[in-house]
């Protein structure tokens, strides 16, 4: 596939599936169980916005590197790019960190235990996709990753 046509691709999915995703999933997860509600709602606003920036972030270091993609390229799960700036400097995962975060501050805003436990199998399941990713990564990149992985944390911390 044509670079211009993967880059239509991406955003597309960046501007529906993102927000299907981390916004209207979310929601609906809470309106199938019990929620609770005080003035410490509130504290929700600040995972969430996070979140959106975070992932405003990468984004933006997405687009400012898609000269970077091979003119043809295929949609598959194989890394195109390797990126270790921005905030791939900070975390090898911003992108997982910035979901991490709204699904977080959903479950605080909205008072809901369900949207937590989204939260925690979101975190299981990318645990695992991540496992795949990084080798996928180290086989492509080899040396040059194995040096990012040893530099930056997988999540936030090490």
């Amino acid at each position: 596939m044509k670079r211009p046509a993967v880059i239509a691709v991406g955003l597309a999915a960046w501007l529906v599936g993102m927000p299907l995703a981390h916004g209207l999933a979310p929601w609906l997860v809470a309106t199938a169980g019990p929620r609770f509600g005080g003035s410490w709602n509130w504290l929700g606003l600040a995972p969430l916005a996070l979140g959106v920036l975070g992932l405003g972030w990468v984004a933006r270091t997405g687009f400012a590197n898609l000269a970077k993609l091979p003119a043809e390229t295929s949609l598959d799960w194989r890394p195109k790019v390797f990126l270790a700036e921005g905030p791939y400097a900070r975390t090898r995962n911003p992108m997982y960190v910035g979901e991490l975060a709204l699904w977080l501050g959903w479950a605080i805003w909205l008072g809901s235990p369900l949207v937590l436990l989204g939260a925690a199998l979101l975190f299981v399941g990318m645990q695992r996709v991540i496992r795949r990713e990084e080798r996928d990564l180290a086989t492509q990149f080899g040396d040059a990753y194995a040096r990012y992985a040893a530099a930056v944390p997988r999540w936030i911390l090490r």
